[in-house]
């Protein structure tokens, strides 16, 4: 089909262009590339800060404004926005990646609203720590132990945000837009106290 620079309408443009034409329509769109920096605010460029919002807030906002002409066509249009856990609190030396995040989310909300008269439903997901190369990295031996210290007891995985997704954009939540479903093994819902712990 091509590479897609989430970051280029123009790119949007193009591949939106082969796809229609060899699919004849489109139903759905899942904004799901994304950058993950770590970087004190102290020593962050400006740069750089802006090129993980290029790729995190500027990229679900070009291909909504591509798809909208083809989902106006479609009966069961659906746009699902990936955030974070950090769109939701936040992480120290992540201020790039958590701020776009947050915009993420505000994105979906307001999407939804302008987008409802269209019959077209936007919602996020937002995943906590899943087993992906972006969140485990060959230099972090001990990720997978760390991050999987939830009150599930495991790290996620892709699998796990894909049902999720595919729940969103399927007739099973026709009823459902503007919301958030959190894949995230417990992680935001707070903290597990042991009685036995002194």
């Amino acid at each position: 089909m091509g590479r897609l620079d989430v970051r280029d309408g123009e790119s949007w443009s193009a591949i939106l262009e082969r796809g229609v034409g060899e699919f004849g329509g489109l139903d759905i769109l899942v904004n799901n590339a994304g950058v993950l920096r770590r970087m004190a605010l102290a020593e962050e460029s400006a740069e750089e800060f802006e090129s993980v919002w290029r790729v995190n807030c500027l990229g679900p906002f070009l291909g909504m404004k591509a798809v909208l002409p083809y989902l106006r066509l479609s009966d069961c249009a659906a746009i699902v926005n990936t955030s974070s856990a950090a769109g939701v609190t936040a992480w120290s030396r992540h201020g790039a990646y958590v701020s776009s995040k947050w915009a993420v989310r505000g994105l979906t909300k307001a999407a939804a609203l302008e987008l409802a008269v269209d019959g077209i439903r936007v919602n996020g997901v937002i995943p906590g720590p899943i087993d992906t190369p972006m969140v485990v990295s060959p230099d972090d031996p001990q990720a997978r132990s760390r991050l999987g210290r939830l009150p599930l007891g495991r790290i996620g995985t892709p699998e796990d945000v894909a049902e999720a997704v595919l729940f969103l954009v399927s007739n099973r939540s026709a009823f459902i837009t503007g919301s958030d479903i959190t894949v995230d093994g417990g992680q935001l819902a707070g903290t597990i106290v042991s009685l036995t712990e002194t």
